[in-house]
């Protein structure tokens, strides 16, 4: 989200963190921006982290978001003989009011979608350059 995209209608989310520890659990930060004119502007907490096993983040406080009032994403990674495991889910609330309600019923299942694809092929791409750039002598 940090970079503009097509999904993002061209727009891009600027990130903050909020704690010195950029990872791990209790872990903040904020995204705010515009996406097609409507003001973005959420604050993510981690609310469980098992070191390279398991991460879930979810929004806290008020949030301005288009499809979704709330959500929290859930990554889980195990270690397997020929790779590596991961699945990755999202949980979300519908918005208030009318016009956002119709938004979501339109777009947030395959925005979602859309979202866990790519968050998965940016983890699988930076996994990939990480072993040829730092391979793992065994």
């Amino acid at each position: 989200m940090t970079q503009s995209s097509g999904m993002m209608m061209g727009s891009k989310l600027n990130l903050n963190y909020l704690t010195k520890n950029k990872t791990g659990l209790g872990s903040k930060y904020r995204w705010t921006g515009k996406m097609v004119g409507f003001k973005m502007d959420f604050t993510v907490e981690v609310t469980k982290w098992i070191e390279g096993k398991e991460k879930v983040w979810e929004t806290i406080g008020p949030t301005k978001l288009i499809i979704y009032s709330w959500y929290r994403m859930n990554l889980i990674v195990k270690a397997l003989a020929d790779g590596t495991e991961a699945k990755l889910s999202i949980t979300y609330k519908k918005p208030e009011g009318v016009f956002n309600k119709i938004l979501c019923f339109l777009f947030a299942n395959w925005y979602c979608r859309w979202c866990l694809r790519q968050m998965l092929g940016d983890a699988k791409r930076t996994v990939e350059h990480t072993d040829k750039t730092n391979p793992i002598i065994a």
